[in-house]
């Protein structure tokens, strides 16, 4: 699976309006600069959030961006849905629209069970747990498994 830039930084900017929840509405050149994302691109970003349902934006002087709900209900995966759709396609098409034959039909429980895995994580973890760094026991072991960042 590739995370890609796009939902990297969405998560990132989440994470800032997490953090700072309590400060009120962040404009977006503060979230892009305390997370070093180009302006134009969070711009996009945070719009297809907001369309997504996930953040409020206001005008004016004192708008900005805020979290749609508590950080607490906002799981990494609503997130990376709302930015790049399905957490795992297989050249685009979900794994139960699949079918193989031969030697390779087993890949179709394989795709599966991969799927199931990355929404398991995904979905597990919301905002609040990774903006205060109090990830899942059991998202903590397999990140602490050695060589897991290895490439083998």
């Amino acid at each position: 699976m590739r995370i890609s830039a796009r939902a990297d930084y969405a998560v990132r900017a989440a994470l800032q309006l997490a953090a700072s929840s309590d400060a009120g509405p962040l404009k977006a050149e503060a979230i892009a600069d305390a997370q070093n994302i180009p302006h134009k691109f969070l711009e996009g970003i945070l719009n297809d959030m907001r369309r997504g349902g996930l953040v409020l934006s206001r005008r004016g002087g004192n708008g900005g961006y805020r979290l749609a709900k508590p950080a607490e209900s906002i799981s990494i995966a609503d997130v990376i849905r709302v930015v790049d759709g399905p957490l795992v396609s297989v050249r685009g098409v979900r794994p139960p629209e699949l079918s193989y034959t031969g030697p390779a039909e087993s890949l179709l429980p394989l795709w599966i069970a991969l799927r199931s895995n990355v929404r398991e994580i995904l979905d597990g973890v919301s905002l609040a747990e990774v903006a205060t760094a109090q990830l899942p026991t059991a998202v903590s072991a397999l990140a602490d498994t050695p060589g897991a960042w290895a490439n083998p």
